[in-house]
């Protein structure tokens, strides 16, 4: 693949690498010397412990394992890099001040070798910190050689793949996930400092709740029954605090049958808590604590970056209603708007869309102004509050305004950190709402909720007021670790299959029946029965040369990709049109490919068509596909070109 092409070495060359070194491993066997058949080995310093404590060291004898990461040798004199988990450290080998036998074996030995190394902390001429070897052991060896170039735009999906190889040659990488971890227990020490309990709830539920998500369902052989992974902790948490225990918490992996982009990724992990006698203030206070204390204690300061911005986590953080919000930055107070008709008026005559399948109500109009012309605006720590009711199935409304509920989100440079509500502890209020859910998902509404008996049954022995807050954990660590896609902050992020037969097998069903599940690839090399094709009939009315040649159609690179929000249809491209400004362009494919498979893809299109608005984004231009119907069912494949053919390129 491509990808392969432009990041490892010609495959000839890896193929004779490869065999070169398994011809060595087979000589080591061959003499006695089995590297694989080696159990321990008894290091006492990591590089850093070595480096720290120099001065006390020198002249010292130390044991060190590591990798070989870099050769250079002066004959009888050869000196390496080796790389622990710590960091890197110099080794000076000479070969009249250890055993020649194992000097030689030693000077066979090739990068990405595992070593365990015996010898004296000392210092170079040069004034390298190193170790002088007495004795180097062969504890793994290596078969692939390391990349020698694991970096840039076109490895990105081939890093994620071999995170193991990542890890090894981006030293930041590992940063990421050490501040992941810090983060983590971070969490777990501010909310079992303030009594809360941890508690396991179960993965697998015979009903899907908590929130607004399409799940993955799977099938319990025993039991004959069909099961959904969780798409939230939130209502089996909730159902402790009716028990009697009063602050719980989990951490645990979330799993949503959705879209990828740099936001999103099918499981991700979230810390969802809740505490008896609260409401969604005490959350408030209590997520502003957690998050500013996390920066000040893993990084050192309140001062951070992410996504291009400087951001400021000194506690003291704005905080506003949604209809405040939508006021200052669209002019349209909804608080003055009492009826549907003229909120959904107001909301259209700026620009704001009605998502398909949602009702057109007064909150729904609030709502999607904010989500639409607001978000997108809110870049410094900033909590939005009292959502509506429409979309706060599980919060309690507002004893002010019963069109409102007391819920916030958490908004850190246009992005959703977390959500939090006075939770709904009515039964009565609660099984209405569930219902409507239920009504949705009726009409085709896969995210929509069902209904929880047994959560109602709970309801009615008594939930106290209650605090609830759901946190982004992934989100929290890209803001810390200045990560533009969620992809650098989980070790081992969903990627869609590299197995050819199975990329054939999904990529032949999206082109036959056009489901979005089995879209994970493009269908282009793909055969299908011509039999059963059928293509729009020719234009009839021919288009005079003049008018054809306005259309300017370029070559483009697909920069980025994502899902736009309240849409099951578009996509949005980042395109490099060949010119020093990106150009976006919406697509109605998502029903045919998933955003991330079309990353770093070359396309083609019209580049000089007006700009139109399509849920509130302007497009600009058209991305060329081609459609036809087999079996009775539309395909569609987005057309594109080798990656050779630089961006801008016209087409004739």
């Amino acid at each position: 693949m491509a990808e392969q092409k432009t990041s490892q070495q010609p495959e000839q060359d890896l193929s004779q690498q490869t065999r070169v070194r398994r011809e060595k491993l087979a000589a080591l066997q061959a003499e006695g010397h089995d590297p694989f058949q080696i159990t321990r080995f008894a290091w006492d310093h990591t590089s850093a412990q070595i480096k720290e404590n120099f001065d006390a060291l020198e002249g010292q004898p130390v044991k060190v394992a590591g990798r070989l990461m870099s050769k250079r040798g002066m004959g009888k004199v050869s000196f390496c890099d080796l790389q622990d988990r710590d960091g890197r450290i110099q080794l000076y080998a000479r070969q009249d001040e250890m055993d020649e036998a194992v000097y030689k074996a030693f000077k066979k030995y090739d990068i990405g070798d595992i070593v365990g190394v015996e010898g004296e902390v000392f210092r170079t001429q040069r004034g390298e910190m190193s170790v002088r070897a007495r004795n180097i052991i062969l504890l793994s060896k290596a078969l692939l050689p390391l990349p020698e170039k694991f970096h840039g735009l076109q490895d990105r999906e081939l890093r994620y793949r071999q995170r193991y190889v990542d890890l090894i040659v981006n030293p930041e990488v590992k940063q990421n996930f050490i501040i992941r971890s810090k983060f983590i227990k971070h969490v777990r020490d501010f909310l079992d400092g303030r009594g809360y309990m941890e508690v396991e709830t179960p993965v697998l539920n015979t009903i899907s709740g908590g929130a607004t998500a399409r799940p993955f369902i799977t099938h319990h052989n025993t039991l004959d029954i069909d099961m959904y992974m969780r798409i939230a902790t939130e209502l089996p948490l909730k159902r402790l605090i009716v028990g009697g225990l009063d602050r719980v918490y989990e951490i645990g992996r979330i799993f949503r049958n959705e879209g990828m982009d740099p936001k999103h990724n099918p499981e991700f992990t979230s810390v969802e808590l809740y505490q008896a006698y609260a409401d969604f203030n005490d959350m408030m206070d209590l997520f502003e604590e957690l998050l500013s204390s996390a920066a000040q204690k893993i990084l050192g300061t309140y001062q951070v970056e992410w996504q291009g911005e400087k951001i400021d986590l000194t506690p003291g953080w704005p905080r506003m209603t949604m209809a405040e919000a939508v006021k200052q930055y669209v002019g349209i107070d909804f608080m003055a708007i009492t009826d549907d008709e003229a909120a959904w008026a107001a909301a259209k005559a700026a620009g704001v869309v009605l998502p398909e399948g949602k009702e057109a109500t007064w909150g729904n109009a609030l709502y999607e102004s904010f989500d639409q012309k607001v978000e997108e605006k809110l870049v410094q720590p900033t909590f939005i509050t009292m959502h509506p009711v429409d979309v706060s199935p599980l919060a309690k409304r507002s004893p002010k305004d019963p069109r409102l509920t007391e819920r916030f989100e958490l908004f850190i440079c246009r992005s959703e950190m977390g959500n939090a509500f006075s939770e709904l502890n009515d039964p009565i209020d609660q099984k209405q709402r569930f219902q409507k859910e239920v009504e949705a998902r009726a009409k085709g509404d896969s995210e929509a909720g069902m209904m929880d008996d047994d959560y109602i049954n709970a309801l009615e022995y008594g939930l106290p007021p209650t605090g609830g807050l759901g946190i982004g954990i992934d989100r929290c660590v890209m803001l810390l670790t200045n990560s533009d896609t969620i992809r650098e902050v989980i070790l081992f992020p969903t990627m869609k299959t590299l197995d050819p037969k199975k990329a054939e097998n999904k990529a032949e069903k999206a082109a036959v029946n056009g489901s979005a599940e089995d879209a994970t690839v493009s269908a282009p090399s793909v055969q299908i029965d011509l039999s059963k094709v059928k293509i729009e009939p020719l234009f009839a009315d021919d288009v005079d040369f003049e008018t054809f040649s306005k259309s300017d159609f370029r070559v483009v690179k697909i920069e980025a990709c994502e899902a736009v929000p309240k849409s099951k249809k578009l996509l949005k491209f980042t395109l490099n049109d060949g010119t020093d400004r990106k150009r976006t362009i919406l697509s109605g494919i998502h029903e045919y490919y998933e955003p991330e498979e079309l990353v770093g893809k070359t396309c083609v299109a019209i580049t000089n068509l007006p700009p139109r608005k399509m849920m509130g984004i302007d497009s600009e231009g058209m991305l060329i596909s081609a459609v036809y119907e087999c079996d009775g069912r539309e395909g569609l494949n987005l057309l594109m070109l080798d990656d050779s053919i630089p961006a801008g390129a016209k087409l004739y």
